[in-house]
């Protein structure tokens, strides 16, 4: 009998935690340091795969994600063993991807070529802004030119490429945020990401705003409209939004992304690297060591793991609505029904379908273009 893990694949993630700098609006796991021990940190990767590969054999490897971090100043010594030890683990999807974040700095796109062969077959470059004051004010170590000069030596290197903006920035407006995407549209081949600039605690721009110093950014409604203006350009451009920030022409979304979206199974690795993995049949949430000092100390002894908690099915079927109502595919309701016990509320359903925020067909329900655009006031009503 398939476990439910099946209907979404399984992946690998790799996390690199070190960065040149730290951005002023990043909150995920990045540090900077002044020497790394770059055989201390492959061996540790190498290390994890082994066990990992130990707990679930035999299953197919559909992708290989190189996060950060700032994954580009690996060496490519380290991915290309990274991959290798993966290929080793677990036989592999004959369309593997293998996808890398860089900055489109011209140091690292002077690895690409390294990267290609060593297996890396997709790259993912934050350039974030085709604005350099924006650039600047994001914290960015690249200019406009260097960036598109870094995506043009990408595409001589890899089948697949994607790069990153943030939109929503301070001072920025609709007819700015226009011009802007249709540049990024006219440079893209086949995926973009686009992020609302959000301002998280703990972060730079965190700090400023909570002190009132962090001006000229956008209201509520001109945000919304941004995101409406960017929903239809792209789809009109022929890259259509499959996922509430990512837009790809047919065929060339993100593998690994839609293994989380679809919630299949994926091993973390790295320091604060969060993994789902079902063994006998019982889904666990897995997180490793945040502080990359702690996370190599604690791989030298036998795990990075920090957690291994298993998710009770409800909770489960909590988090496949929170990521598959995220795709423009959405979810199987059978399959929920499944997780949860019992089938959502169709008083709620209906309500929802009716005011235009859902969908139902063929037993899948969807965010509407309406929906998507307020789907976290969408989940806390399906969720209540």
């Amino acid at each position: 009998m398939a476990e439910d893990w099946q209907a979404g694949g399984f992946g690998l993630y790799v996390h690199w935690p070190f960065c040149q700098a730290k951005c002023p609006y990043c909150d995920f796991n990045s540090h900077v340091a002044e020497r790394i021990d770059h055989a201390r940190w492959r061996e540790a990767y190498l290390k994890e795969i082994a066990v990992y590969a130990g707990l679930v054999p035999d299953r197919v490897l559909t992708s290989i994600f190189f996060g950060g971090g700032t994954p580009s100043l690996m060496e490519p010594e380290t991915v290309a063993e990274v991959i290798a030890a993966a290929r080793r683990a677990w036989p592999v999807a004959n369309d593997l991807e293998v996808t890398l974040e860089a900055n489109p700095t011209s140091v690292e796109a002077g690895r690409f070529a390294a990267y290609a062969e060593a297996g890396v077959n997709r790259v993912s470059l934050g350039i974030q802004a085709l604005n350099d004051t924006d650039l600047q004010r994001l914290g960015r170590r690249h200019s406009v030119a260097e960036a598109i000069q870094a995506y043009e030596i990408a595409q001589k290197f890899f089948s697949r490429t994607s790069f990153d903006l943030i939109y929503a920035r301070q001072d920025q407006t609709l007819v700015d945020w226009r011009a802007e995407l249709r540049l990024a549209l006219d440079l893209a081949v086949d995926h973009l990401s686009l992020y609302q600039l959000t301002i998280e605690g703990g972060t730079a721009f965190g700090d400023r705003y909570a002190a009132g110093k962090l001006r000229g950014l956008p209201e509520e409604d001109l945000a919304a409209d941004m995101y409406e203006a960017t929903q239809d350009i792209c789809g009109t451009a022929g890259l259509e939004g499959y996922e509430v920030s990512n837009h790809a022409k047919p065929g060339a979304e993100s593998r690994h992304n839609l293994i989380y979206w679809r919630y299949g199974d994926y091993v973390g690795i790295g320091p604060g690297a969060h993994g789902r993995l079902t063994l006998n049949g019982q889904r666990h949430a897995t997180e490793a060591w945040r502080a990359p000092g702690k996370w190599l100390d604690s791989v030298a002894t036998g795990s990075g793991e920090s957690l291994r908690d298993p998710l009770p099915l409800a909770e489960q079927a909590t988090e496949y609505l929170l990521m598959g109502l995220r795709l423009r595919e959405g979810i199987d309701m059978d399959r929920h029904a499944r997780l949860a016990g019992a089938p959502l509320d169709p008083g709620r359903l209906a309500h929802l379908e009716e005011i235009g925020m859902v969908r139902i067909a063929d037993n899948r329900l969807c965010a509407t273009e309406s929906g998507r655009a307020v789907l976290n006031a969408v989940l806390r009503d399906l969720l209540a």
